[in-house]
């Protein structure tokens, strides 16, 4: 199976590794020169190519299957909308309008689109009802994401991936030093997130279908963090509740939301349709980057 994952960042290269290991040919496709290296530094296929930029895109052989996981780089809602967007209504038409059509697309998305459920469960039957600019830029591309590639002969996955740590996104000094602020985590490691969208691939799964990528245990924040300080060997850090954390007055609107935003994502389905986690929750996730801080803890007396 030809694979282009498209964004080849932090998931995609994961995911391009875990393809070429099983067989597959991924061609990872980014539009710097730094991206570029990084993808043949992960040992497969580059292409130079602008997501939102129809003619670049022409440069991408025929595919099998198409992985949109372009990022907009953490910024508003307009960012958001020319790639999630704009960019992914432009790889759709692409590759679509070819001679030789993709068989699947994967649009990776966040489970940001669920907003606030007051700490209660929500999964893929839960309805998305956008409360900020940028959650309604999700949605739309995850209703684009399903809905415009079957004028192509092809079907769409959304893949709904909760916060994303691993290798260099542990952010142990985080929780450690704190404060910790009152919420829920919901959580998967990245050979998992990856995992999932190579399994849905392999599987022909979830074709039409939301999926939420998501571990076995939403954590909440101050047990997550004594954990991490008990296994880390240090104090546990102070803790605040939400309350304290807003009346500091120092917070945006959209650190605001975060702060009041607050659910527990199920990955009931992922389970259903047979995926195995190499993580199934951040007890063993966080082992590796908690046996290194130990080991630099001591080497350090």
């Amino acid at each position: 199976m030809r694979v282009a994952i498209l964004g080849c960042g932090y998931v995609g290269l994961e995911l391009g590794r875990q393809l070429a290991a099983r067989g597959h040919d991924p061609i990872g496709v980014r539009r710097s020169d730094e991206g570029v290296a990084r993808i043949e530094d992960a040992g497969f296929d580059a292409v130079q190519a602008d997501v939102t930029d129809r003619e670049a895109l022409a440069a991408v052989p025929n595919v099998d299957a198409i992985v949109f996981a372009a990022s907009s780089g953490g910024r508003g809602a307009e960012a958001a909308r020319e790639v999630y967007v704009e960019g992914l209504h432009t790889a759709i038409e692409a590759f679509g309008e070819r001679e030789h059509t993709p068989d699947r697309l994967v649009y990776t998305s966040s489970t940001g689109v669920h907003g606030d459920h007051d700490g209660d469960w929500v999964d893929e039957t839960t309805p998305v009802e956008p409360t900020t600019d940028k959650t309604a830029v999700l949605a739309e591309a995850e209703r684009l994401a399903i809905e415009l590639p079957e004028q192509y002969g092809f079907e769409g996955t959304v893949a709904r991936f909760a916060g994303l740590y691993g290798p260099d996104r542990y952010r142990l000094e985080r929780y450690l030093e704190g404060p910790v602020t009152a919420g829920y985590l919901n959580m998967v490691h990245r050979d998992d997130a990856a995992g999932a969208v190579r399994y849905v691939l392999e599987e022909t799964l979830a074709r039409g279908e939301v999926v939420q990528i998501v571990d076995d245990e939403p954590a909440e924040k101050w047990a997550f963090a004594d954990w991490l300080a008990d296994e880390c060997g240090v104090e546990q850090p102070p803790k605040r509740t939400k309350a304290d954390r807003l009346a500091d007055g120092d917070l945006s609107e959209a650190g605001r939301r975060r702060i009041l935003t607050s659910k527990r994502c199920s990955n009931e389905k992922l389970r259903e349709l047979g995926y195995e986690f190499a993580y199934p929750t951040f007890r063993d996730g966080y082992r590796d980057a908690i046996e290194r801080y130990r080991t630099a803890a001591t080497s350090e007396r």
